[in-house]
């Protein structure tokens, strides 16, 4: 039954493909720990490099604004018409000639069980792999491609304008209050049997459940209409529903890939040969540069120094500004995992470091993971 108030004018927001949002994502990533087996555990944390799941689980959406990047921004959904059976929801994924969710999350597995492949690349298949379950669970990422995923749905929630995307990617979860540890705990709920179930499940199999809801949600759903209180409860519900499902089953694709026991085959899954993610090249000896010179040094294994002005915690990593404050750095340096401990050390400091130069939003930004690369 629907309880919908239509309204005359509505707030445009357009957003990118972010499915759950960096709450949801992490949430996903916190159940799927808890699940793994104790190998399973030592590999993740060895192709992460001292990140945590939950820090990975978002990095495939960080890097959605860097060029040698773009190929990917297909990998976070599939598009497919309404109104279609089970076989030929199944044989429109597999016939589908763009790379989607779908074949994203098969390639990621095959790198990952491919000994060829450097760990610069496992550590890129795992967390596209680690973000991309999440993304096959989530309804609005397994829709129709007419208005883009329900982007160009415009509905009302909370007394603010929205689309039927956004709703699902984060708005739902923010309303609920948790933050995404206090979701990891209440979502995990799966007893052993249900666990079990759920972790015997294909990929297919996930997207086609994804593919029903989304389904019923655009029939629920009055372009334009309000969002009410029971709409909300039923909704949060499924929310609940998808994300401990994508967890558990992301564990479960782990300890798979990770088992010293060989993986059968799944049905209805086409051959898929290894391949890199992204090319992964030996780095280079490190060359020292000045920091008005790394603009010209991008892709290069460099040793620059400058003075610390600022910095700001964004909790996946520890964003320094060096060679003047925000927005006029020289130099972005992104501190992740173990480095992050060195941001309330270098504040104020002039530091040496070394890494690889990239660019994002025009700007050089070093990324360092290794606090043995940077000196003070």
């Amino acid at each position: 039954m629907r309880q919908y108030t239509l309204t005359a004018s509505l707030i445009i927001l357009t957003i990118a493909l972010v499915s759950w949002g960096q709450k949801g994502h992490k949430a996903i990533a916190t159940i799927a720990e808890k699940h793994l087996a104790t190998n399973t555990k030592t590999i993740v944390n060895t192709y992460l490099k001292g990140e945590t799941m939950s820090e990975a689980s978002i990095w495939a959406d960080e890097i959605s604004d860097d060029p040698q990047y773009n190929k990917t921004a297909s990998w976070h959904y599939i598009n497919l018409p309404l109104g279609l059976t089970k076989e030929q929801f199944t044989d429109y994924v597999i016939k589908q000639d763009k790379d989607n969710v779908y074949t994203a999350i098969l390639k990621a597995e095959a790198n990952l069980k491919d000994k060829t492949l450097s760990l610069a690349q496992k550590n890129q298949a795992l967390k596209f792999l680690i973000h991309l379950v999440g993304d096959a669970h989530q309804p609005m990422h397994v829709s129709r491609a007419e208005d883009k995923g329900g982007n160009d749905v415009q509905v009302r929630f909370n007394g603010n304008g929205t689309n039927l995307h956004a709703l699902w990617d984060g708005k739902l979860i923010d309303h609920e209050g948790f933050n995404y540890a206090e979701m990891a705990k209440k979502y995990d709920w799966a007893s052993p049997e249900q666990v079990k179930k759920w972790q015997a499940d294909s990929p297919m199999q996930w997207l086609w459940e994804s593919y029903q809801v989304s389904t019923q949600i655009y029939d629920d759903t009055q372009p334009g209409g309000n969002i009410d209180e029971a709409s909300y409860k039923r909704s949060i519900a499924i929310v609940h529903l998808r994300i401990a499902q994508a967890g558990i089953r992301l564990a479960g694709e782990l300890n798979k890939l990770f088992s010293d026991q060989q993986q059968q085959a799944r049905p209805m899954e086409k051959p898929i040969v290894p391949i890199a993610v992204v090319p992964s090249k030996p780095l280079a000896k490190a060359i020292t540069v000045k920091l008005t010179d790394l603009k010209s040094s991008v892709g290069k294994n460099v040793i620059v120094t400058g003075k610390v002005f600022s910095l700001k915690d964004i909790k996946t990593m520890v964003l320094v500004n060096v060679g003047a404050a925000h927005p006029n750095q020289l130099l972005t340096l992104a501190l992740k995992g173990k480095a992050k401990v060195l941001a309330d050390k270098i504040n104020g400091k002039t530091i040496t470091i070394q890494g690889t130069v990239s660019l994002f939003k025009n700007k050089p930004e070093m990324v360092v993971t290794d606090p043995s690369l940077i000196k003070f």
